[in-house]
Formats: structure tokens, sequence, C-alpha cells
């Protein structure tokens, strides 16, 4: 196995493979990306309803971590899944593609992140959007060329749309493009899917869309079932990464520079594990100190979210475990494999919107996610439809720290969720707003029981609220920040995501975010890959002209 490269990346998640498959397309360099989990030709993962055999527990392609017990949610642990193997959470999320708004990153500039305002960051947004609705054609706001397919839902329940409508008779707008001029209102979600399938970032930006080739390029190397040990360093500067495969440790060593693209856990193990790091805590663990940087594990963000549900609604036009619906879902699955349409080829998750708890703020602070099916926990038997909630701007911090040295190990991660009190007010808001839409006769008149029978929507029952959201609030599976993003001494990233105190080494994934975005992470994720990799080369986004294979001109391989 070859073992030098001009780039290596570590992890092969959403960032890794934007940032990779663009340093390989120069053809000029050697690229290798590591990746601790297997490949990605499941159909568990290109089947859109697979997502509900990988979203949950540990298993081959989530790592399926849980958080320290959280004070405000009643002392009990939250779910935080996370993708191993090519695609990372790409290969397990809903699938859902938002972006967030303009102000979002232009706080990031104000804040010190020069080049990240939006005008910085649209270029690289619409260079990886393949939409489906630009039929091959770019406009103000979208890209129709990209490499990351974005559709409409194919095969979207009628619930969505009746989710939809009573909504609007709830007072909400309709809004047909969460990624347009405005992102409040109601409607369904654009999703990563082509032709009925999942589109993972790894197959967008490492396998030309066939999941069974490893690489698109000649110059670029996949290294699968390949464990990152620690950044090897000669003096302050990264020179390689020490990898383990099965019982055997090597190195792969980097002429250039090592990227590390490990996520908001990963990222900051990795760089603690390899002596970059708050000192005190690297010297609890007998790891020898190379950069004292106390804010790596810091400033860890989640969108804090809630369900409610309606339980025993008959209709198979609903998802749940039940006699009826198994015969139709193995109707459903023939005609998906004929036609790749119907039930299969849905994230569950088709509809929502964005909303704001008070009518004077700039931008939506909530955003609803519309499922069908009754999400609950046991699951109940039968069908039934439920909706989450989440603050988009949370004001808690949250941190992670290592529990070992091993980066096989996972790490101890502490939301610290809803300890701001602000938060907990928004999602109460939240609630009520909900209870709204599912009161309205367009999901109300298919009967079924609600989940908290005694709930009022006039908010004359707050204190209930706020018990249940202490019951059953999660995370939203969104984690950024712990490697953040600034120009200040104690980001661990300057704005070209160089890790401050050493030379060779950059961190490019959602955990360079200053503050977490309003919306989904994985679109913004891919654009930081995107942009990242123009940042190594030394160009703009204006020099990799787009060619409807969604390789730049100058740049593809023969």
């Amino acid at each position: 196995m070859e073992t030098n490269f001009d780039y290596v990346v570590v992890g092969a998640g959403s960032a890794g493979c934007a940032v990779a498959g663009r340093l390989a397309q120069t053809g000029g360099c050697s690229v290798a990306i590591i990746e601790a989990g297997t490949h990605d030709h499941s159909k568990k993962i290109t089947t859109p309803l697979g997502l509900v055999l990988l979203s949950g527990k540990e298993n081959a392609y989530n790592y399926g971590y849980r958080t320290e017990r959280q004070a405000q949610l009643m002392d009990r642990r939250g779910r935080q899944p996370r993708g191993r193997g090519l695609g990372g959470s790409s290969s397990i999320n809903g699938m859902i593609y938002i972006r967030g708004v303009p102000r979002d990153y232009d706080r990031w500039a104000e804040a010190g992140c020069d080049g990240w305002a939006w005008r910085d960051v649209l270029p690289y947004f619409k260079r990886s959007e393949g939409n489906e609705r630009m039929a091959g054609q770019d406009d103000a706001l979208h890209g129709g060329r990209g490499p990351l397919a974005v559709s409409d839902p194919r095969s979207p329940s009628q619930f969505s749309r009746w989710f939809v409508e009573a909504a609007q008779a709830a007072g909400y707008r309709y809004n047909a493009d969460f990624n347009g001029a405005t992102q409040e209102g109601v409607g369904l979600f654009q999703l990563t899917q082509k032709n009925g399938e999942r589109w993972n970032a790894a197959r967008a930006y490492l396998h030309q869309g066939d999941t069974r080739e490893l690489s698109r390029y000649p110059n670029l190397h996949v290294l699968s079932e390949t464990q990152a040990v620690r950044i090897v360093f000669d003096g302050k500067r990264a020179v390689g990464v020490e990898v383990r495969r099965g019982e055997q440790t090597s190195i792969i060593r980097a002429r250039r520079e090592v990227i590390v693209s490990s996520g908001a856990f990963g990222s900051p193990q990795l760089l603690m594990a390899s002596g970059i790091g708050p000192a005190e805590h690297l010297n609890e663990l007998g790891v020898p100190v190379i950069v004292a940087s106390p804010d790596v594990r810091r400033n860890l963000q989640e969108h804090a979210d809630v369900l409610l549900y309606q339980l025993k609604v008959n209709s198979t036009e609903l998802i749940g475990p039940s006699v009826r619906g198994g015969w139709h879902l193995l109707k459903a699955w023939r005609r998906y494999k004929r036609e790749r349409a119907g039930v299969l080829t849905s994230n569950i998750v088709e509809a929502g919107g964005f909303f704001k708890s008070r009518p004077d703020l700039d931008e939506p602070d909530l955003q609803a996610h519309f499922m069908t099916a009754a999400v609950t926990k046991p699951m109940r038997y039968g069908q039934g439809y439920s909706c989450h909630v989440c603050v988009l701007r949370p004001h808690s911090r949250g941190e992670v720290r290592l529990k070992s040295a091993d980066t096989r190990d996972a790490p101890i991660i502490d939301l610290n969720m809803l300890s701001d009190a602000r938060d907990m007010d928004t999602l109460v808001t939240g609630v009520r707003m909900l209870k709204r839409i599912f009161d309205q006769p367009q999901l109300a008149r298919h009967g079924g029981i609600f989940g908290d029978p005694n709930l009022r929507a006039d908010g004359s029952d707050d204190e209930r609220i706020r018990k249940i959201i202490a019951a059953r609030a999660d995370t939203a599976f969104h984690p950024v920040g712990t490697c953040r993003m600034g120009r200040d001494e104690r980001a661990v990233v300057d704005p070209q995501l160089r890790v401050r105190g050493v030379e060779g080494l950059r961190v490019v994934d959602a955990s360079i975010m200053p503050t977490i975005i309003g919306g989904n992470t994985n679109a913004p994720a891919i654009m930081i890959g995107e942009k990242a990799a123009d940042m190594i080369l030394g160009r703009v986004a204006s020099q990799a002209v787009q060619t409807p294979t969604g390789v730049p001109e100058e740049n593809r391989v023969a």
C-alpha cells in the first residue's frame, strides 16, 4: 500500500468527501482519504427508507453515541447518531437539503471570520448543488450542475401534504423553497436524492454515482476500515497520520497538508489525542502537549428538539409496525425495484417549516420536521404521525472530552442542553405552535390518539409543556462548533481553517462553525469542504467553472 501523498484527509463524511474530491480534480496532486468505517455499497444506505435501520442504535454505519446525563432533561442521556463509513452522516441522515439563512454566515464574518459572509459561501453552495428544478442550469441562488443531487420528494405521503395544509390553516405561509429568497413558512423539503435513491457525499464526490467504485479519480486513494490514531508531527509541522488497520499500525505521510474532517466529535478527539487541546485535560490522560489550545472541545452546539405525536391513525399512508403495514411495505418494495418510486423513496420527514417564536424577529428561530410515523419510545404498534420542533440558534453550549487517548473509545459528549433558560422558553412556544397545527381539521379529521391529551395550545399550561420537554427533548443530530473558527487567539482554527500553533494542518467540517446555522447541517458541511479545497489550492470560486458532470472544466481528469 502506498503511504505517501500530497494531502491526507481524515474522515470520509460530508466535508471530507467534498474537500478530497475537489482536491483530486486538479490532477496535479495525490490525495488519500482515511475512513474508520467501511464502504457505502449497501441497499440500507441507497434506499431512502433504509434510514430507519441505520439512524437508531450503534451499527456498522452508525457510531450510535450517547451523551452524558443532562440535568435539564431529567438526568437522561441523549442520542447522538454519527455516520461511520464512506459518506459519514450523509449516509444515515434524513437527506434534508437546507442551507440556513444569509445572516447565519454574515454573523460569522462580523465575528472575525473573514471570507465567510453569505456572498462568500453562496458560490460554493451553488457549485455543489445539482438541483433537479434547475434542469442543468444555475440561477442567482441555486446550482443545477453540481455533484450533490437535490430533488423534491419523489412520492410524498398525503399526510405530508395535509400537514402543510394544516399549518397554513393555523396561519403560517406556504414556502416552496426553504433555500430561496426567504426561509420562513411551511412546505415539502428538498432532499439529497436522485431517481429515488439517497445521494450521499461519497456518491457525489468519490464514486461518481456508482457506490461500487471507491474512487472516480486515479489520484484519489480511498482507505476504508482505517482508524486514525494520531497526527504525526515533525516539530510543529503535521507530516502524516498514524493509522491502524486490523492489528497493523503504520504512518500515512502527507507532503503538503493533513486535513482533519472527522466531525464535531471526531475532529476535537483526534486533535486532543495528538497533543492539541487544553493542557490540563491532556496531562490528565498522559498525552504530550504539542500546542495548548484551550478551546478545542468547547463551543459544542446542537438544535434542542422535542416531539409531539398522534397514535393509532388507521392509514397505510403512514409507517408503523403492524400486519397491514408490513404487507403494504412488501408491495412497496416490489414497486421500488421496478420504478424507484413509492414509500421506500421516503425519508419519513418529507414536510416541515421554519417559524418565528416572536413576530419582531428578523428570521425564524424554530424548525418543524413532520414525520409520517409515530416515533415514540418504545415504538407503539400501529400507524401514526409525529412532528419535531427544534430551537435553531440555541444559547446553551456544551463540550467534548477524551475518555482516553485511544481514538477507538467514544468521546465524552456533554451538550449541556437547555442550560440557558432562553432555549427552554423558545421550545415552549414551539410546542404550542405544533399543537395548533395538530388541532386543524386537515389533520384532526383522520382521528387517532394524541400523545398529550391534556395539552392546550392557548399558552395556559406552560408548566405542563416544560415537563413534556424535560421528559422528551433530545438532539436534532446537528452537532457543530468544537473546533471554532475565528480571528482571536483562542480560536482553534483561523478563517483559512488552519490549526493555530502548528503548520500543515487544517480542520474542515462542521466543527469549525463559530455558531450553528438555522437548519439542517449537511449542506453547510459540504459547502465548507468545497470552500476549503479552494483555500488550499489558492483559488476563488469563480476560477472553477462547472460543467454538466459537476467537474470544473480546467481541472477535469482525463
